[in-house]
């Protein structure tokens, strides 16, 4: 039986997390740590699902009836319901998508660790959209409210800028690799956070929504041009502080204790779990030395995070 394989991007969006949701533009990167999967055609009637994580273990398996999309068995309700959603999407696109009277054994293995925030879900959603011959931003938006930014960074071979506007969806793959990219970290903060409650958080509590879309759009674009660290650890200081302010939070820095750190850092995503951006001046063991000392182990450069670098060991 044919066997096919695919293949999407983590991602993390460096600046306008929360306003993206109403139009704010975003400065996005994928990873290079994604997640793949693999389809294989069988005589079986339905669709035999195993994912696993990045030790190879299996996380979750379902047993999906192709009649009606329903979980015939599986290790997870919640998420075999989610399954059921996107594979319904796909064919809504697509009738022709497993439209024929055969089954399928599916898996799909992770390159990062589940919790950390890198895009589980949007991979997945950008990997069945490629099986199903759909695309994969309507694909998101038949099942999600989310704005679409991970998606798109799940196909992109480069940083991208991303956009959403009254009826249209504009993004575009950039060269971001400013001079102090040598500078700039991602922290793994230990604990993963519920996006869905996040944005609930925004949409409650966010004040003057067209004021912060224009001033965090200013700040993406100032960030894109910037040439000298002082100057991007200014930026991003100013990003942080002026959505503490709209969402009446305080800042990542005071949450964790990281008042003294010799940079500038910013929340990314949804605020206290997944990773942080640092900038510093300091060299790459002073910074991993700070980190450490407060708890937090994982700590990867921007150039190894970023999709182009060859991989490395991650501690």
């Amino acid at each position: 039986m044919s066997k096919k394989s695919f293949y999407a991007h983590g991602k993390l969006l460096l600046t306008s997390e929360y306003a993206v949701l109403d139009g704010a533009l975003a400065l996005a990167i994928p990873t290079r740590f994604g997640q793949r999967m693999t389809v294989k055609q069988t005589r079986k009637s339905d669709l035999f699902w195993k994912s696993y994580d990045k030790e190879k273990n299996q996380w979750f398996s379902a047993q999906i009836s192709l009649y009606d999309f329903s979980a015939v068995k599986t290790t997870d309700d919640d998420k075999a319901a989610y399954l059921s959603k996107l594979l319904k999407g796909a064919v809504r696109q697509n009738s022709e998508f497993l439209s024929k009277w055969n089954g399928f054994d599916v898996e799909t293995h992770l390159e990062f660790d589940r919790d950390w925030g890198l895009g589980s879900s949007s991979s997945l959603t950008y990997l069945v959209a490629e099986w199903a011959g759909v695309n994969p931003l309507l694909l998101h938006f038949e099942v999600s409210k989310g704005s679409g930014y991970d998606v798109a960074a799940a196909g992109a071979d480069l940083p991208i800028t991303y956009q959403l506007g009254e009826e249209t969806v504009n993004y575009t793959e950039v060269d971001f690799e400013p001079p102090f990219a040598n500078n700039l970290y991602f922290i793994h903060l230990n604990q993963k956070q519920d996006s869905k409650v996040a944005i609930e958080h925004y949409f409650k509590k966010a004040k003057q929504k067209k004021t912060l879309v224009k001033k965090i759009s200013a700040l993406t674009e100032s960030i894109l041009r910037c040439k000298t660290l002082n100057s991007f650890i200014d930026l991003i200081k100013e990003h942080e502080a002026l959505l503490c302010q709209h969402l009446g939070l305080d800042s990542i820095c005071d949450q964790r204790g990281f008042q003294d750190f010799s940079g500038g850092i910013k929340s990314l995503g949804a605020w206290g779990g997944d990773f942080i951006l640092a900038a510093s001046g300091e060299s790459p063991s002073e910074v991993e030395a700070y980190f450490k000392d407060k708890g937090y182990d994982t700590v990867i450069s921007y150039k190894d995070m970023l999709l182009q670098n060859e991989a490395v060991e991650v501690a």
